[in-house]
């Protein structure tokens, strides 16, 4: 028997894909590998069949349906990183919860995010500049901008926010070990339990007071699902775009797109998208799909009990989707990427994600025009583990 492909791959660039993946969606997709955790898995790495996995019900997300221990779940981190939350429910209980999350986590209460979202961006360029260059932008910009939206939108109070930025870095980054996410995870539930309860007794019109307080069709929340619901908002509206904001930064100092935002406020919201498209912030594909009946992906049969992983920085440099994939071209107008997923499992943090990066964008390059980075590209430090990857630090000055 031939030796799996050991996943993930391994890669020479921060921000790019792995020229495996390439390989891997340039020939006979989907791929059969072995991922750092559980069993092997087949690896979607093309567009058109990344959509159909991440949208067919002939693929799962619950292991119990499929059959599949928790041991086993195809996985590039030791602890199953959705495990309780409705991320990895099926219909119809995915269904109700995503009700919830429509009722209360509506778009018309992330724009009334926004003007917060721009007197904190603003603040913190005050900070910047009373404080004076060379600084890490990750540090005084891209770590606190996120962290203070999304306990805005919870309802967090000031004095508890860090709390929040350590449990989401163990939970996501792994720098420690399994036994300390789980850890946090045990944390922050029993803060956020805490919350919950209070938020009962004394009602309040943030996000946690509106989960405990919704009812859909005569049905409630109980608390451990409003927690589990927050963890997925927190991984999303905080570790994500607290990792993008240097990430895209850095692309744009160093290949020249910062100064044409500057002088062409109004590509942000396109650059944002393409940025989205062409950075492959999650180190490698994750969040396994369970096969329920038998389906064909990409020409190759595929049987209940099979496990699939989505890989969307591949499926976003297809050139069967997207017109000169591996060119970052900030006015691109047709950009259906898939860094937010597709489907019913499409992040629910996705219209917070591009508020705080749009406000983030158009506020630094509108502000300091002049930024530039402190160090040459090639020695700026990076943090790739098995879940995000950004700068350690980002050295900037202007």
């Amino acid at each position: 028997m031939s030796v799996l492909p050991a996943f993930p791959f391994p890669t020479d660039h921060a921000l790019r894909p792995s020229s495996r993946l390439t390989e891997a969606r340039t020939g006979h997709a989907p791929v059969r590998v072995q991922p750092g955790y559980g069993d092997p898995a087949w690896l979607v790495t093309r567009y058109e069949d990344a959509r159909f996995v991440l949208s067919s019900p002939a693929f799962g997300r619950d292991h119990e349906r499929a059959g599949i221990p928790p041991d086993r779940i195809a996985r590039v981190t030791p602890l199953h990183v959705a495990s309780g939350t409705f991320a990895e429910q099926d219909p119809p209980e995915h269904t109700r919860l995503r009700r919830f999350v429509y009722r209360t986590f509506t778009p018309r209460r992330v724009e009334d995010l926004r003007p917060g979202t721009q007197r904190i961006a603003d603040r913190l360029v005050d900070d910047m500049i009373e404080q004076g260059p060379p600084l890490d932008l990750f540090e005084w910009f891209g770590l606190i901008l996120p962290v203070e939206v999304i306990c805005d939108l919870l309802g967090v109070p000031s004095s508890d926010r860090t709390r929040f930025t350590d449990w989401s870095d163990d939970l996501l980054n792994y720098a420690g070990t399994a036994e300390r996410a789980t850890a946090s995870v045990e944390a922050m539930n029993a803060y956020l339990g805490e919350l919950a309860a209070h938020r009962r007794r004394h009602p309040t019109d943030d996000l946690i007071g509106a989960l405990v307080s919704a009812r859909v069709e005569g049905d409630n929340l109980t608390d451990d699902e409003v927690n589990n619901l927050v963890r997925i908002l927190l991984g999303a509206g905080h570790e994500t775009t607290a990792s993008q904001i240097p990430n895209f930064i850095f692309l744009l100092l160093d290949g020249g797109g910062y100064a044409r935002l500057s002088a062409e406020p109004e590509l942000v919201p396109t650059a944002v998208e393409e940025l989205l498209r062409y950075v492959p912030l999650i180190t490698q594909g994750t969040f396994a799909r369970f096969v329920l009946e038998d389906v064909e992906v990409g020409g190759t049969l595929l049987h209940p009990g099979d496990q699939v992983l989505v890989e969307p920085a591949a499926a976003n440099r297809d050139p069967a989707a997207f017109d000169d994939p591996e060119t970052l071209d900030l006015a691109r107008k047709d950009n259906p990427h898939l860094a937010f997923g597709h489907g019913l499992h499409r992040c629910v943090g996705a219209a917070l994600a591009r508020m705080e990066l749009q406000i983030a964008l158009a506020t630094l390059t509108g502000r300091l025009p002049g930024l530039r980075l402190a160090r040459p590209a090639d020695q700026v430090p990076w943090h790739i583990d098995r879940f995000v990857r950004r700068p350690k630090e980002l050295q900037v000055t202007w």
